[in-house]
């Protein structure tokens, strides 16, 4: 697999050896089982996968790039890099400057561009409305475009179904710039819908049987569907495909529930409905069931799970909301979130706000027991922030072994499961 050229500072001395050791011993991913790093006074649980995927360290390598190749050029990104706020500061430290918010606000006015500005696209991809106004004004767009290939093959497989008349339904959140993206790469091929969730799924699935009136169809969807979208013609025919962050088993779920929808208002309707799970992030999902197993493997004996990304993080979130089904979750941005009083600060996405509490560290259990801790990020999260917050749980837990102690435990470990 290829390997990226990313500044030293996101790598790490334990998370970074733990996969290096993980993938020598299991170079073909068949092991999903979590490693365990015991420290004595805490015992961290590690999923398989987790952390910076393709890519994410694709863009952050052509980024960089781009800066090293572009001295004493106006450089700008679109909008984040990534949903991540420390390799965000850190592009912007490098001379970087944003034209648009993550919703995609006006930072900068674009009519302040100069044909001979950098423009770095970033993994999300961007929509093909933006493209056109930079091309008038005669930024070169393509030299540091990041666009993550997983999301330009959900592109790809819209174009392919709007050649055939298939409508594409689009599982994603609205506002996410992945989503816009999409939306309006896959509308200038095929009619196309945005649907947030199962809720949504559901609304549409009735509206599809014909068990709602579709005068009521745009008090749904409004801003959701494509130039000309007609209803019912345009939900006669269609296919799902997804924001490659969310959770694949949300999407699966709802491509499900409304195939069956048609299904029940035609009974010879399958082959109207286009498979499309060959468009699911195999990043997203590797890491999303990789936590799976690694909760599985904890059982009973689990305290607590922390979650290291950015709030605005997509991937991040539902890899928070896989823990929180089985344990109490910490959501947190990094190591600045751990006081030294003993508070924490985290992201509540119930409440859509972050908070702080002095609450989150549990008291020992009278098993003697060390406390376990199920330690896992985001895909845009860098492997050295993950060190960070390691270490900050270890200054809380007190005591305990050695780093290095336990990483040479762990490398003997490995090399007597290589040799069975």
């Amino acid at each position: 697999m290829r390997t990226f050229d990313i500044p030293e500072s996101y790598r790490s001395p334990v998370i970074g050896k733990v996969k290096a050791l993980r993938k020598l011993a299991d170079p073909r991913k068949r092991d999903l089982t979590p490693s365990v790093l015991d420290f004595g006074s805490v015992r961290f649980v590690l999923p398989r996968h987790f952390g910076f995927c393709f890519g994410v360290e694709n863009a952050i390598e052509i980024a960089y790039k781009a800066v090293a190749e572009n001295p004493g050029k106006r450089l700008w990104l679109l909008s984040q890099m990534i949903h991540n706020p420390e390799v965000n500061a850190d592009l912007e430290s490098q001379g970087i400057g944003f034209l648009m918010d993550t919703e995609g606000g006006i930072i900068t006015p674009l009519d302040s561009l100069r044909s001979d500005d950098v423009v770095i696209v970033p993994a999300f991809g961007t929509t093909l409305e933006l493209e056109s106004k930079l091309k008038a004004i005669g930024v070169d767009i393509q030299e540091y475009n990041t666009t993550c290939p997983f999301v330009e093959k959900v592109w790809k497989r819209s174009e392919q179904l709007g050649r055939k008349d298939y409508t594409v339904i689009i599982h994603g959140k609205p506002k996410h710039e992945e989503t816009r993206a999409t939306f309006s790469q896959s509308s200038a091929f095929a009619k196309s819908l945005v649907v947030k969730n199962m809720e949504e799924a559901k609304v549409l699935a009735d509206f599809i049987r014909g068990d709602r009136d579709w005068s009521g169809f745009e008090d749904h969807f409004a801003g959701r569907s494509s130039a000309g979208f007609s209803v019912p013609e345009d939900l006669s025919r269609f296919g799902v495909v997804n924001q490659t962050t969310m959770l694949a088993s949300d999407t699966q779920a709802i491509a499900d529930h409304l195939k069956q929808a048609l299904r029940e208002r035609d009974a010879g309707s399958d082959d109207r409905f286009a498979s499309t799970r060959d468009t699911l992030c195999y990043a997203t999902l590797d890491n999303q069931t990789a936590t799976t197993g690694a909760l599985d493997a904890m059982g009973g004996e689990s305290d607590l799970a922390v979650v290291v990304g950015g709030y605005n993080s997509s991937n991040t979130s539902h890899l928070v909301e896989l823990c929180e089904e089985r344990m109490p979750t910490w959501y947190v941005s990094g190591a600045d979130e751990f006081g030294e009083d003993g508070s924490l600060g985290y992201f509540d996405m119930h409440d859509a706000q972050r908070k702080e509490t002095k609450g989150w560290w549990p008291e020992a259990s009278g098993s003697g027991r060390a406390l376990t801790v199920l330690l896992t990020s985001g895909a845009s999260c860098p492997d050295s922030a993950v060190d960070r917050v390691l270490q900050k749980i270890l200054e809380r837990a007190g005591g305990g072994r050695d780093v290095d102690d336990v990483l040479q435990q762990f490398e003997q470990d490995q090399s007597n499961l290589g040799s069975i």
